[in-house]
């Protein structure tokens, strides 16, 4: 199994600490997006869409972190049989892409690797309504459980990838207590290892 991956992506490192968590060894490849090495001819015959991380494997070859943390996780604990519990499951990790990561992760990746320009101010001020918003949903949910999903799954692990790190983003979780406690539990979960 090999996992195309860039180290400090939160998309990345949602599957490699499911890996972890799981015990499964992988061949981690590293892939330098910042110098276009995920545009080479090269890297769209793996992935034609141009995106990290992309699994492999054994020759079967699959894109979209949450896509993977489905595969990798069917038939475990991370992925409950219940119709309901499954479903919930999916709701948040389709909640995890539409309506958390394109603000807090795309707010991230500007404020680390874009030049200041005016074009960025405009982008990371169009961001925030939308992530504080996510975050919102998040606190008041975790104020009624500990896991999104009854026991820690791989709602969990998606929306843990960039919550984690949403201060570097421009989202400081000063005041969202029950965001910070949950944190704290997905750091304690068995084969827990941090992003970089």
């Amino acid at each position: 199994m090999k996992l195309y991956n860039v180290a400090y992506s939160g998309n990345s490192y949602k599957v490699r600490l499911l890996l972890n968590q799981l015990g499964t060894v992988c061949e981690i490849v590293e892939v330098d997006i910042l110098n276009g090495a995920s545009r080479t001819a090269e890297f769209l015959k793996i992935n034609p869409n141009g995106r990290t991380p992309v699994l492999d494997d054994n020759g079967f070859i699959l894109a979209e972190s949450n896509a993977i943390l489905a595969y990798l996780a069917r038939d475990t604990k991370f992925l409950p049989d219940n119709k309901k519990q499954f479903a919930l499951v999916f709701q948040w990790l389709f909640f995890e892409q539409y309506s958390h990561e394109p603000f807090i992760a795309t707010s991230r990746f500007w404020l680390q690797h874009k030049p200041d320009s005016p074009e960025k101010t405009a982008i990371i001020a169009a961001k925030r309504d939308g992530g504080w918003a996510a975050l919102k949903v998040m606190e008041e949910h975790l104020a009624k459980q500990d896991f999104f999903v009854g026991t820690y799954s791989i709602a969990d692990v998606a929306l843990f990838a960039y919550t984690h790190v949403a201060d570097e983003g421009g989202f400081p979780l000063d005041n969202c207590p029950k965001i910070r406690e949950w944190v704290e539990r997905v750091k304690a979960q068995h084969g827990y290892t941090p992003m970089l």
